[in-house]
C-alpha cells in the first residue's frame, strides 16, 4: 500500500481510500437522470482487469449501459481476460501483449458490435489499435463518452 511506511499518511491514505469509487459504481448507484436520446447501436463491454479483478466490478458497467435507450449489449466472450495492454505490459512483453490483443480483437469482431466500450486508457488504446490493424471499423470508446453521447 502507498504510504504504508508511515502511520500518519497510511491512516490518511486509507480514510480517503474508503471515499473514492468508480465512475460506474458511482453512476450506477442511482437511475441515470434527465432525457437520454437513443444510441442505436450494438455495444459490447471489455472489463479492464483494475475494475474486474482488483476493484471486483462486473455489474456497475453493464446497469448502466443497460439505461441507454436503443442500445443493444452483446456480452463479449472473455470479457474479463486482458486485451495485453495491462499497464506497461505490451512495452515489456510485446509478444504475449500482441497475442492477448489479438485474441480481444477476434472476441470483438465476433459480437458483431458496432462500438467496444470499456473504462480504462490504455485498453481503449490498445484495443482501438488492434482493431484498426485488423481493417474492423468497430468505435473503442470510455463509458463515460458513450453516456455523453446518450444525453447529447
Amino acid at each position: 500500500m502507498l504510504l504504508a511506511g508511515d502511520p500518519v499518511w497510511r491512516q490518511r491514505a486509507a480514510r480517503f481510500a474508503t471515499t473514492v469509487r468508480d465512475v460506474a459504481e458511482f453512476l450506477a448507484a442511482a437511475p441515470l437522470r434527465g432525457p437520454l436520446r437513443p444510441v442505436e447501436r450494438i455495444v459490447t463491454y471489455h472489463d479492464p482487469c483494475h475494475v474486474i479483478h482488483g476493484q471486483k466490478l462486473r455489474k456497475e458497467p453493464r446497469a448502466l449501459l443497460a439505461q441507454i435507450p436503443g442500445l443493444r449489449l452483446v456480452e463479449l466472450k472473455e470479457a474479463d481476460w486482458c486485451c495485453g495492454s495491462a499497464g506497461t505490459y505490451n512495452l515489456t512483453q510485446p509478444e504475449m501483449a500482441r497475442r492477448l490483443q489479438e485474441r480481444k480483437v477476434a472476441n470483438i469482431r465476433a459480437t458483431g458490435a458496432q462500438i467496444l466500450v470499456t473504462a480504462n486508457p490504455g485498453c481503449i488504446i490498445q484495443i482501438a489499435q488492434g482493431l484498426a490493424a485488423g481493417g474492423t471499423s468497430t468505435r473503442v470508446m470510455h463509458i463515460v463518452e458513450l453516456l455523453d453521447e446518450a444525453y447529447r
